[in-house]
């Protein structure tokens, strides 16, 4: 029995010297949030400098360890290499999930998702360097890049945020609005990489035949370009509507004020730069610039659905609207 005692006892004090507090954890997640950016930002930077077969197979490089000395090879080798970064950073940020005092399920739920994202991640582009750059398969890269990138701020904006920290929110408008821009803003993401893949950066350099989308022919590019650009001109003006919605006299409450306001000046910036880059056929760092900008759009936009809040449930509501008339 005094046995057994001893183990526990020894066992809990390892827990307590184990153990991760809600502050270390937060900056983890952050580290995350910024780590899985900069891979999408890396991978933008392999497909516009031309890399995309800097090494032809996977996951060794001309079946080397080290790859040889060549610009390419070192873009896409690199960026193999920074991947491998950012699995140890969001494998620690899913196993710290476990140890952080207090525990709290729906992070560490949230935290592993991150490596297996990382791990989807890894095998989808070793197919997307098998079949030499499918456009389907480099776009479906590039969407579970962001979808992981939803994940990671998810668990950075929960770990930062205590269940119950503020009240719900009573704004139903308001807050629907908002959550209404998700979808939006992933179906101007979503043609935005399909414009890309129809456009000259498919990821190849010189002697190297890789597809694009041609499902319009010669005309794919700008037929492409033309419905990307309406629907994110569209986005803004919803962007901006909602930003109203937020604040509007009656009923706003304000607070996703700030995040939407960066993201309307975001996406007025994205316009601008989308227009200017098609006009001087669209160069290869301004493309990258570009993608830097979609990719803090969205972040934006999550930021403003996740200031926006939970909504309180109906019957609570109605209870306060009974009450409000008898207080007064």
């Amino acid at each position: 029995m005094a046995g057994t005692e001893q183990l526990a006892s020894r066992s809990a004090s390892l827990r307590a010297r184990l153990a991760i507090s809600p502050e270390l954890y937060r900056r983890v997640t952050l580290v995350a949030v910024i780590a899985l950016s900069l891979i999408v930002l890396t991978g933008a930077a392999v497909r516009l400098t031309g890399s995309g077969l800097g090494c032809p197979d996977w996951p060794k490089c001309y079946g080397r360890t080290i790859p040889p000395l060549q610009f390419h090879t070192v873009v896409e080798f690199g960026n193999r290499m920074i991947t491998g970064l950012v699995g140890v950073i969001v494998i620690a940020a899913a196993g710290l999930a476990f140890l952080r005092r207090p525990y709290r399920r729906h992070l560490a739920i949230l935290g592993v998702l991150l490596p297996l994202g990382v791990v989807g991640q890894a095998v989808l582009g070793g197919l997307v360097v098998r079949y030499d750059l499918n456009p389907y398969l480099v776009m479906l890269h590039f969407i579970l890049s962001m979808l992981l990138l939803d994940a990671a701020f998810a668990l950075a904006w929960c770990a930062a945020h205590d269940r119950g920290w503020r009240e719900p929110s009573h704004d139903r408008l308001g807050t629907w609005s908002i959550r209404a821009l998700i979808p939006f803003g992933q179906f101007t993401v979503l043609l935005g990489t399909m414009a890309t893949g129809a456009g000259p950066h498919a990821g190849e350099h010189s002697g190297q035949l890789v597809k694009r989308f041609t499902f319009e022919g010669t005309n794919t590019l700008s037929w492409m370009v033309a419905r990307h650009g309406a629907v994110a001109a569209a986005f803004g003006v919803a962007a901006i509507v909602v930003w109203w919605l937020d604040r509007r006299p009656n009923g706003g409450e304000r607070r996703a004020s700030r995040p939407l306001t960066v993201l309307c000046l975001l996406l007025l910036v994205q316009g601008i730069l989308g227009f200017v880059q098609y006009r001087l056929h669209v160069p290869a760092g301004m493309v990258w610039v570009h993608v830097t900008l979609a990719t803090a759009s969205w972040l934006t936009t999550l930021w403003a659905v996740a200031s926006a809040g939970r909504l309180a449930p109906r019957a609570r509501e109605s209870e306060a609207g009974v009450a409000a008339p008898a207080s007064a």
